[in-house]
């Protein structure tokens, strides 16, 4: 049985980003990893601008009281100023014009006052650079804007619409095929009969996988035979970086698989895991697909998902931090339990006199999704007898 850290480093040596595509820019990019570094093809901006509305002046003219100043032209954002400014002179701008030869400061509109065919400067400590936005300030040409590994925001697709990017090198989304197992289990529109429930798995795990950036296909459900199995596990292999099947990997008779997947060639690196919810949890890999199966309780599936699944699904989709994220955060109540194994307790986040405290949540163990519902974060509790005052300093892995 291995330990979480051990379990984890066995999924991310076998972990690989997804071989790079381009795509066109547009919000399709969002979350997305960048494959290659972008560069600036020009400074930006491209000339001294102008920050606000207002008048380009020589700072040295308005030193030492109200200046009374010439307007020599009026340069609108998008045109070139065809005069320079000299002595006793100054040009009308607007916000994003370039700044003209012989300026080199900005008075805003507000500062001053029309006298006749000039301009009086009210503003007595006008200072060269002041409200100018300087040529290159935000990038040089060549310079490295977005390194690789960038996870795209909106402001990264602006900055690349700024470069010019009308395609962009991007690691896909990793696809994930879903598989629920069970004789108990029956589809959401159906009425459950004596001994059945509904497959709440499957939703949960498509939900937590397109949350994680993947393109989910929904296998549906399996029933405990090999032959059924077999088929439906085949059809997520061959179309899918990611299987995950939730049930039947456990050692009872109707867990068959483990079994199923190392007929098929499934070779494993994982079978057990010392941590509650989530013992039974099975990975392996045929060629560079990554297959998980998950236990049959929900809050265990679900646990597994997030300390090893999304870490997985991070790598294929090129991050280069898998995490699971964690903190250290003081309790906000008491906390005594005994376990026979780490366990993962679902929490809840508040803020506190200094930053954030957690709290645990009412939950009666592994088949309780609802106490898992309001979660955010999962407590850490060691194995043992654990009796933790409030204030107590706690490690927990962060949810969302």
């Amino acid at each position: 049985m291995l330990e979480v850290a051990e379990a984890l480093a066995a999924v991310l040596e076998h972990a690989r980003p997804r071989r790079p595509e381009a795509v066109a820019l547009s919000p399709v990019v969002l979350g997305r990893v960048l494959a290659m570094h972008a560069t600036a093809d020009r400074d930006s901006p491209p000339f001294d601008k102008s920050l606000r509305d207002g008048y380009a002046v020589r700072s040295a003219d308005c030193a030492g009281g109200a200046a009374e100043l010439r307007v020599v032209e009026e340069v609108p954002a998008g045109a070139v100023p065809a005069k320079a400014v000299g002595p006793g002179e100054c040009a009308r701008l607007f916000t994003g014009a370039p700044i003209p030869d012989g300026a080199d400061a900005v008075v805003m509109q507000e500062d001053t006052q029309l006298v006749g065919d000039r301009v009086r400067v009210t503003d007595t400590a006008v200072k060269p650079g002041q409200w100018v936005f300087p040529r290159g300030r935000e990038m040089r040409a060549g310079d490295v804007v977005l390194p690789t590994g960038t996870a795209l925001n909106a402001a990264a697709v602006g900055v690349l619409a700024g470069l010019g990017a009308a395609e962009v090198p991007v690691v896909p989304w990793p696809r994930v095929a879903v598989l629920s197992t069970g004789n108990e289990l029956v589809n959401l529109a159906d009425e459950p009969g004596p001994g059945q429930i509904r497959n709440s798995n499957g939703p949960m795990l498509v939900s937590l996988a397109v949350r994680a950036g993947a393109v989910v296909h929904d296998l549906g459900i399996a029933r405990d035979t090999a032959g059924e199995l077999r088929g439906r596990i085949e059809e997520g292999l061959d179309r899918t970086d990611v299987l995950m099947l939730a049930g039947g990997v456990s050692v009872g008779k109707f867990d068959l698989v483990p079994g199923v997947l190392e007929e098929l060639g499934v070779t494993p690196h994982v079978r057990q895991v010392r941590m509650k919810p989530g013992k039974p949890l099975f990975f392996g890999t045929r060629g560079d697909a990554l297959v998980f199966g998950l236990p049959g309780n929900p809050v265990s599936a679900f646990v597994c998902f997030e300390l090893f699944v999304r870490p997985a699904l991070r790598v294929l989709a090129g991050h280069g931090e898998p995490g699971p994220r964690t903190a250290t955060l003081p309790l906000a109540e008491p906390v005594a339990e005994s376990n026979d194994r780490p366990t993962y307790r679902p929490a809840r986040l508040e803020p506190a006199a200094v930053g954030w405290a957690v709290r645990p949540l009412p939950w009666a163990g592994a088949p309780d999704l609802r106490g898992l519902q309001p979660a955010d974060a999962l407590l850490v509790l060691p194995a043992g007898e654990s009796r933790f005052d409030p204030g107590t300093p706690v490690p927990v892995v962060l949810l969302n």
